[in-house]
């Protein structure tokens, strides 16, 4: 094939450059992914900590409202608080884990990058002292939207 002979690679055991960059596209796609659901949860513990704090200082016994699944709920500040802190605090661990996630995420795509040989377009081709020549016949080369997360 065409693209085969571009790249110096036999059809046999060798990914095509399109299955390298939909690989990467996919990779990049679930860090997106991680991202955008600790963003949500970051704000999510934001906001119960505002909560709490305002909380803190009112009559245990006043009424507050609740949003339960969907479902607003007339309770009291001493029932809500406990499960307002119990959240905070579970939400707290699941933003640690999703930031392991995420920091695993990029290196299994820089080790991908690696692998392959992927050059994100815009980046200085010559910072590690490469041809520029031999990088363009060997590299995958990924349009510049997609490094917003790299």
């Amino acid at each position: 094939m065409a693209s085969d002979k571009k790249s110096g690679k036999s059809s046999k055991g060798a990914k095509s450059n399109a299955e390298i960059l939909s690989e990467f596209q996919v990779l990049r796609n679930e860090q997106r992914i991680m991202a955008n659901k600790l963003s949500e949860m970051e704000m999510e513990l934001n906001e119960h900590k505002i909560v709490i704090d305002t909380l803190k200082n009112v009559d245990p016994k006043r009424k507050c409202y609740r949003m339960t699944g969907g479902v607003l709920c007339e309770l009291t500040v001493e029932d809500v608080m406990p499960a307002l802190v119990t959240n905070k605090e579970q939400l707290i661990k699941v933003i640690d884990a999703m930031n392991d996630q995420l920091t695993k995420k990029g290196v299994e795509i820089n080790e991908f990058k690696e692998k392959h040989n992927i050059r994100i377009r815009g980046q200085d081709v010559q910072q590690e002292g490469e041809d520029p020549k031999e990088t363009k016949r060997s590299a995958v080369v990924v349009n510049s939207l997609l490094s917003n997360y790299a």
